[in-house]
């Protein structure tokens, strides 16, 4: 897990009021990981009923009841009390700002029946190299250590290790890369503000760049460009599963 992964904790308050602040327009990766999640609960062979959701998600809620599960919507601690309650539990874009992550997963799959079904997808710790190199170049101008600007996230080999943690059977962890290009660094903070993908940090605290700053991180972005003489932005989107218990 990345080490800053302690700086939390996480602000729900914030992530709701930017969840709510969404733009349509730039929720192509939220719309991308809710189609993977889709099309993985199709290839399996089992009838599903009852859905809960970590976090609210109107979106994915309304593509799992044409799927004609009943579907709840709730924050992990909701669980405590519904040991056995759903066949599938289900969360897109949330799981990296939950404060206590191992607890949650456990919770998740106590809700579980016997047979049931964790699927999530969230962003992952390969995402925005670009970003995270221009904040560097900017806080080395005005001679300031690092600071969270980008709230810490989880690769691949810590998802598996809390879905095993966690007593899922049958674990799978996998990832998503896709590269989108822009023209500039305004560009990027502007799409991550539409997506709600900012620092959810409830100790975020680093103050804003100053002049000398922000001109630096904006320089050391725009030298990555390629011939078109735009930015290729990587974005990792960790998919999950587990089962409440293996099935035959």
């Amino acid at each position: 897990m990345d080490p800053d992964r302690q700086l939390g904790p996480f602000d729900p308050r914030l992530r709701a009021l930017r969840a709510g602040r969404r733009r349509l327009e730039a929720r192509y990766l939220h719309r991308r990981a809710i189609d993977d999640l889709i099309e993985r609960l199709a290839l399996v062979a089992r009838a599903f009923r009852t859905a809960f959701l970590i976090g609210p998600d109107a979106e994915l809620a309304a593509r799992l009841s044409e799927a004609g599960l009943t579907v709840a919507q709730g924050e992990a601690e909701d669980l405590i009390e519904r040991p056995g309650a759903y066949d599938l539990i289900a969360s897109v874009g949330l799981l990296d700002t939950i404060n206590d992550l191992p607890g949650a997963l456990v919770l998740a799959r106590r809700a579980l029946t016997a047979e049931g079904l964790f699927l999530a997808a969230f962003a992952g710790a390969g995402s925005l190299p670009a970003l995270r190199g221009a904040m560097r170049a900017g806080e080395e101008a005005e001679g300031k250590g690092a600071s969270p600007r980008i709230h810490p996230q989880i690769d691949v080999r810590a998802a598996g290790d809390l879905m095993l943690r966690a007593g899922f059977a049958l674990p799978v962890v996998d990832r998503d890369v896709v590269e989108v290009r822009y023209e500039s660094l305004p560009q990027l903070v502007a799409d991550l503000r539409a997506m709600g993908a900012t620092n959810q940090l409830a100790g975020r605290g680093a103050p804003p760049f100053g002049r000398i700053g922000l001109t630096a991180a904006i320089v050391d972005f725009a030298a990555q460009a390629g011939p078109d003489g735009k930015i290729a932005e990587r974005f990792e989107l960790i998919h999950v599963s587990g089962w409440a218990k293996a099935t035959v």
